[in-house]
């Protein structure tokens, strides 16, 4: 016996255009925010169209009308509050998306002849264009937003490998907290913009360097005095590091090892070292911080290294770092000698700071 909801009512009057009700289902998921819909309503719709027995779904309307209750309704959504239901519904016939036929009593019900009250779906079969459309564009807004997220991980990256901003620098972790939030295309090309511009001064203002070859007697950098620990920067207030070899400070500080083994391959992963270690040492953030812009991100480095190796020698490493600050401020910071002194010299903060 044929079920009475099988029972098509009306006959089309034009010829009919017929989509497949779950792929128009799954595409209006794609767009459910152009169309103010979220999850539960579009389950409610789900529910809905499983009592259209057909797979293709009409777009002339009356050839598409289901007539459950509330509470069948209900029992196929796993027992959905009453309440809810009519909520979610109301929002399906707001937006267009399914047309409501009322009895007098409101009752939901199909007689033959092609009289039906309920739920009519071929609106959603109308609007088919142009939730294909929408879904479409939110594709396109998607694949934007992979990529501004892809190239502000990379810019990001490329900014703490090359040491031009640390890990705990605001602008890191603001493009670190936002890659972990879902934010719009417009919020990600504001954060990548702010990279890149920092990026890109980092290179205007980077110009690489050779190492000195040249011996101190010939080199009017410094002028060196009898006390080889002490000498005066006097082109710039930032102790220079040009003439230190890496080899220099990876052979002669040796301490550091006992808690990152790998030696650093460059600059920047010396300076990776010492952000590891000050906190170790008993030396604030703001201290190091001064101490890496006073006497330079490379020099700082080769300062927090010498100390460690002579930190049962030094009270106060907070202070002593402060000290070595003065004295690069006051150009009379001599790296090379801290070097030296890490050997069987003692190191001295009467000397460097």
């Amino acid at each position: 016996m044929t079920e009475l909801s099988q029972i098509q009512f009306g006959q089309p009057v034009e010829p009919c255009v017929s989509h497949d009700k779950w792929a128009l289902l799954d595409t209006l998921t794609c767009a459910a925010r152009q169309f103010n819909l979220n999850h539960r309503t579009l389950t409610v719709l789900r529910a809905l169209l499983t009592f259209y027995p057909d797979r293709k779904l009409s777009d002339v309307p009356g050839l598409a009308v289901v007539y459950p209750s509330n509470r069948t309704l209900s029992q196929r959504l796993n027992g959905m509050p009453e309440s809810t239901l009519r909520r979610h519904l109301a929002t399906l016939v707001r937006t267009g998306i399914v047309s409501r036929q009322d009895s007098a009593n409101r009752k939901r019900f199909a007689r033959f002849g092609g009289l039906a009250f309920g739920f009519d779906l071929s609106p959603l079969a109308r609007l088919a264009p142009q939730i294909y459309e929408a879904a479409e564009e939110e594709h396109r807004k998607q694949q934007e937003i992979d990529s501004l997220r892809a190239r502000i991980a990379a810019t990001r990256q490329r900014l703490i490998e090359s040491a031009t901003l640390m890990p705990h620098h605001p602008l890191i972790e603001n493009s670190r907290r936002i890659l972990r939030r879902k934010v719009d295309a417009e919020t990600l090309r504001d954060v990548l913009d702010s990279l890149e511009n920092h990026l890109d001064n980092t290179r205007k203002i980077d110009v690489p360097t050779e190492r000195m070859s040249a011996r101190n007697s010939e080199n009017e950098r410094h002028i060196q005095t009898t006390d080889e620990s002490e000498s005066v920067c006097t082109t710039a207030p930032v102790c220079e590091t040009e003439d230190i070899a890496l080899d220099d400070v990876t052979l002669s500080c040796k301490e550091y090892r006992d808690f990152l083994p790998d030696a650093p391959r460059n600059w920047s992963d010396l300076l990776r070292v010492a952000y590891t270690l000050y906190p170790m040492m008993g030396i604030d953030r703001s201290t190091f911080e001064e101490a890496r812009e006073k006497i330079g991100p490379n020099g700082v480095s080769v300062a927090i290294l010498c100390m460690l190796e002579k930190i049962a020698n030094i009270r106060k490493p907070g202070a002593y770092l402060r000290g070595l600050s003065k004295r690069a401020d006051q150009g009379k910071l001599n790296l090379r000698a801290m070097i030296k002194a890490t050997g069987p010299r003692k190191l001295s903060a009467d000397n460097f700071a």
